[in-house]
C-alpha cells in the first residue's frame, strides 16, 4: 500500500508543478509583462490549466484513491498520509465534473479580461469591460452547472465553496447581518465626534515611491520578511501569491499622495505570504501545500494589517523611524495624532483603503451584488448604476466615476466571484485568533513596542499556518478557538478601540 501512495504522491507532485508553473506566468502578467503579451498569455495560462486539469481528472488517480481507502482509515485521521488522501480525493470529485475544455475557457477569458479591465479603470469607462465580465459571468454559470444533483443550497454556494470549504451563503449572510446591526450604529456615533482624528500627515503630495517602498520594506523585515526567500513589487490591484513554501510574491501600489495606500497594502500582503512560507516544508509540492481557506488566509492579512500593524504599541517602535523617514511630513507629528490618522474612521470611495469598521460595508455590498448578478436579478448592464446607489445607502458616499466605483477591484475580471465574503469573514475569525493568541501570549503589547513580533509569529505557525490545507476552515477554527466563527469578538474589538479614539463610551461587557 505503501507504493500505491507513492505513486499517488508522484503524480500529485507533477500537477503540483504545473499550478506553480501557471502561477509564475500568472504574477509574471500583473507585474512584469509587457502589455502586448497578454493573447498568448492567455493562451498558455489556458494551456497549462487543461493540461493539469487533465492529468489530475486522470482515471489512474482514481484507481489509486480507491485502492487507498483502507490505508487512509489505518492512518488515522490526523496523519499527514489520510490528510492527503482526504484532500486530493475531494479535489477530484469536484474537478472531475468540470471539462477540461471548460477549466481552460475559462483561464483564457479571465486572463483576456486582465488588460480590458485594466483599461477601463484607467478611462473610468465599465463599457470597455462590459463584454469581457459577460464572457466571464456566462462560464461560471456553465461551472455551477457541472454541479447539478449536489447538495448545494444555491448557485452561489458552489462558488463559496471554492474559497472555503463548506461554506454557505446562509452562514455568510448571518454574520454579515449581525456586523450591519452593530457597525452602521457606531459608524453613525463616530461620525458625530469625526473631529476628534486629523489625518491629514497621511495626506500629502511629497511622498516619493522609492521612499515609500524603503520604509514599507523596513516594517516588513522587522515583521518577518526574507529577502532569500520574498519580493515585493508594484501593481494595479495589490496581491500576493506563493511559487512555493520558500518562493513569496508580493506586490503593493503606490501613490505619492497618501502613505498609507502602500505601507497598508504591503503589511496585508505580507500576512498573506507570511502563511504561505509557514506550512510545514513536508507538504511541498503535495495539495496540503497550500492554506486552510480563503476566510482563514484573509484573517492573516487582516491581523497583520490592523491588529498588528494599526495597533499603537507597533507605532511606538515604528514611529520614530517613520519620522526620520519623513522628517518633513512627520516631524512635528505626535504618536497620538498619527495613531488616530491611520485608524481614522470616514465612509470612502475604495474597499482596499477603507477603515476597519466601514470596510465591511464594501464587502456586504460586493456579496449582495454578486448573488444578483449570478441569479439575473441585476442586469450586468446595470451594475454601475446598482454599485452607486448602494454605495450611497450604505455608506452615504458619492460615486464619481466607474474608477472609483465598480471598477476598483480585480476580482471579476478573473471571474473570482464567491471571493469576496472571505475578506469579512477574515476580519471576523481574526479577532478570535488574536484573542486567543493573547491569552496564552500576555506580553504581545510589550514585545511590539520593541519591535519583536517573534513570539506572535511563532503562535500563528504553530497552531494554524504548518497545517497547510490538512484541515478545513471550521476544523481549524474549532482547533483553535474550540468553537465557530463568531462575529461577537471582532465588533467589541471594533467598540473598544474606535470608542477610546472616538471619545465614546465603551460597553458594558467590553473591555477597555
Amino acid at each position: 500500500m505503501t507504493q500505491t501512495y507513492e505513486e499517488l504522491k508522484d503524480r500529485l507532485a507533477t500537477i503540483h508543478d504545473l499550478h506553480m508553473a501557471r502561477a509564475i506566468l500568472g504574477w509574471d502578467q500583473h507585474t512584469k509583462m509587457p502589455p502586448g503579451g497578454s493573447e498568448v498569455r492567455a493562451e498558455q495560462l489556458g494551456t497549462l490549466d487543461k493540461f493539469s486539469h487533465e492529468l489530475f481528472i486522470d482515471d489512474e488517480i482514481g484507481r489509486l484513491l480507491d485502492e487507498l481507502r483502507d490505508y487512509e482509515e489505518s492512518a488515522g485521521r490526523d496523519s499527514d498520509e489520510a490528510s492527503l488522501i482526504r484532500v486530493a480525493r475531494r479535489d477530484y470529485e469536484k474537478a472531475k465534473r468540470v471539462p477540461p475544455e471548460l477549466r481552460a475557457e475559462m483561464t483564457r477569458a479571465g486572463a483576456n479580461a486582465l488588460p480590458a479591465w485594466i483599461e477601463a479603470r484607467e478611462k473610468s469607462d465599465f463599457s470597455i469591460f462590459l463584454p469581457y465580465l459577460k464572457t466571464n459571468l456566462e462560464l461560471i454559470h456553465r461551472y455551477v452547472d457541472c454541479f447539478d444533483g449536489m447538495s448545494y443550497e444555491s448557485e452561489y454556494d458552489v462558488l463559496l465553496d471554492d474559497f472555503d470549504e463548506g461554506l454557505t451563503a446562509n452562514e455568510v449572510r448571518t454574520v454579515f447581518d449581525e456586523l450591519k446591526r452593530e457597525l452602521v450604529p457606531l459608524i453613525v456615533r463616530i461620525g458625530e465626534n469625526a473631529d476628534r482624528v486629523d489625518d491629514s500627515s497621511l495626506r500629502r503630495s511629497d511622498f516619493p515611491i522609492e521612499k515609500q517602498r524603503a520604509f514599507s520594506l523596513e516594517v516588513l523585515e522587522r515583521l518577518g520578511f526574507d529577502h532569500e526567500k520574498w519580493r515585493l513589487d508594484p501593481t494595479v490591484h495589490p496581491f500576493a501569491m506563493s511559487a512555493g513554501i520558500k518562493d513569496i510574491r508580493l506586490t503593493t501600489r503606490y501613490d505619492e499622495t497618501d502613505l498609507g495606500v502602500s505601507l497598508f497594502a504591503s503589511i496585508h500582503e505580507f500576512g498573506h505570504g507570511f502563511y504561505e512560507a509557514g506550512v510545514d516544508p513536508a507538504y511541498e509540492r503535495t495539495p496540503l501545500a497550500s492554506v486552510t481557506s480563503m476566510s482563514l488566509h484573509e484573517s492573516q492579512s487582516r491581523m497583520w494589517e490592523n491588529l498588528v500593524g494599526r495597533a499603537l504599541p507597533t507605532w511606538r517602535f515604528f514611529f520614530p523611524k517613520l519620522q526620520a523617514a519623513f522628517p518633513g511630513q512627520f516631524g512635528e507629528v505626535e504618536l497620538e495624532t498619527f495613531y488616530g490618522a491611520i485608524n481614522k474612521v470616514a465612509p470612502s470611495l475604495i474597499r482596499v483603503e477603507a477603515d476597519e469598521a466601514t470596510y465591511n460595508m464594501h464587502i456586504i455590498l460586493r456579496f449582495e451584488l454578486e448573488q444578483e448578478m449570478l441569479s439575473g436579478d441585476l442586469s450586468l448592464e446595470d451594475l454601475p448604476e446598482a454599485w452607486n446607489s448602494r454605495m450611497a445607502e450604505y455608506l452615504g458616499v458619492e460615486v464619481p466615476d466607474d474608477t472609483h466605483g465598480v471598477l476598483q477591484d480585480i476580482h471579476w475580471s478573473g471571474g473570482a466571484i464567491g471571493y469576496f465574503p472571505t475578506y469579512s469573514l477574515g476580519n471576523v475569525v481574526s479577532v478570535q485568533l488574536w484573542d486567543k493568541a493573547r491569552g496564552e501570549l500576555p506580553d504581545l503589547d510589550a514585545q511590539f513596542e520593541q519591535g519583536e513580533f517573534g513570539e506572535l509569529s511563532g503562535w500563528l505557525r504553530e497552531n494554524l499556518h504548518r497545517h497547510g490545507r490538512k484541515y478545513t476552515s471550521k476544523e481549524m477554527l474549532e482547533r483553535i478557538t474550540g468553537g465557530g466563527m463568531d462575529p461577537g469578538p471582532y465588533i467589541q474589538y471594533l467598540k473598544s478601540k474606535l470608542g477610546e479614539i472616538y471619545g465614546l463610551p465603551v460597553p458594558a461587557g467590553v473591555p477597555a
